[in-house]
């Protein structure tokens, strides 16, 4: 385990915040490297899952440690190099606290004020130095409110609300502008789609999804906005749609190999993860890739648990006098 030189010494690589894109040209020092984080997760017999981190150096998930509190339905997003877990349910109540957690160190922080209100199974994402939290549900009722965190001055403040209510919504950035994707409003789910200005503040209507779907994973890649998997009004789904910004239309794309709801989606290292989810029958912990070039889906491993409710986000760092080694998608 590990990375060594040819002489047979380990080396501990040294890290740095990186915040270029994915396949852009770096220096001969090494490549971008954007490293996958699982975060907790609570499945409804109590089992409790913890941090895990995809290095693709070793093309391997490992288990990092325990989570702080225990959190189904979490939102989870990165900010300034920390990992913020938001809301979710601890398996009795509803949770307004939020946490951060440092990767460099191994360590969750406390100091993060709460949400104004608690939720579960809201979305979370940064879009210009904010973190934002969109939906939900709080215990009764889904809702349709918007929390804006400003890390400066370690404050939630309430934004616009959306036009619908939404739970189990996809969150995606794209140009500027957040993208609250399906979802439910508590009694259907949802094939609308809105989209958020921050400089106006305000939500507008977007062309809808062709599928319904709650719980689906969603994320921008290339400049496209993904959502895959999620539940339709009657069972888990494997279908992928694609949002197109300049033709303004969804388009149906090569749909995964297994249905997945309560699924994760993020792009690392020039390929689209979908990790995890519920099948219809048992929660899994297998891993596809999407590549844009092939048009296709592949098994991609497994991660070491399963991460029921949880959130997976990704980490992007510089590793000094590193080469990535051979792909996982030739073997």
């Amino acid at each position: 385990m590990g990375i060594y030189e040819e002489r047979g010494e380990r080396v501990e690589p040294k890290r740095k915040p990186f915040s270029w894109r994915t396949k852009c040209a770096v220096s001969n020092r090494g490549r971008p490297l954007e490293l996958v984080y699982a975060i907790g997760g609570l499945s409804p017999k109590g089992n409790v899952s913890g941090v895990e981190c995809y290095n693709p150096l070793e093309h391997e998930w490992k288990v990092l440690g325990s989570v702080s509190r225990h959190r189904t339905g979490v939102g989870v997003a990165p900010l300034n190099g920390s990992i913020y877990a938001v809301g979710g349910h601890d398996g009795m109540v509803c949770l307004s606290s939020v946490e951060r957690y440092d990767p460099e160190i191994n360590e969750w922080r406390k100091d993060v004020a709460p949400l104004r209100e608690p939720k579960q199974d809201a979305a979370v994402a940064e879009l210009g130095g904010y973190l934002y939290c969109v939906g939900g549900y709080d215990g009764l009722l889904c809702v349709n409110t918007t929390e804006r965190y400003d890390p400066l001055l370690n404050r939630w403040c309430k934004m616009a609300p959306m036009n619908r209510c939404r739970r189990g919504l996809g969150l995606a950035v794209l140009d500027g502008y957040l993208y609250a994707v399906g979802g439910s409003d508590g009694y259907t789910t949802l094939h609308s789609v809105e989209r958020y200005n921050p400089l106006e503040d305000r939500w507008t209507p977007c062309p809808p999804l062709k599928t319904c779907r709650e719980n689906l994973g969603c994320v921008t890649f290339q400049g496209k906005i993904y959502v895959v998997g999620g539940r339709d009004d009657l069972t888990e789904l494997c279908s992928v749609e694609r949002f197109d910004p300049l033709a303004n239309e969804w388009s149906a794309v090569t749909p995964m190999k297994s249905r997945r709801s309560k699924v994760s989606l993020v792009p690392a290292n020039g390929y689209l993860l979908a990790i995890g989810g519920y099948d219809g029958t048992v929660h899994v912990t297998t891993v596809e890739a999407f590549d844009v070039e092939l048009n296709g889906w592949r098994r991609f491993g497994n991660t070491q648990t399963c991460h029921p409710g949880g959130g997976v986000t990704v980490i992007k760092t510089a590793p000094d006098y590193l080469e990535l080694s051979e792909s996982p998608w030739s073997r």
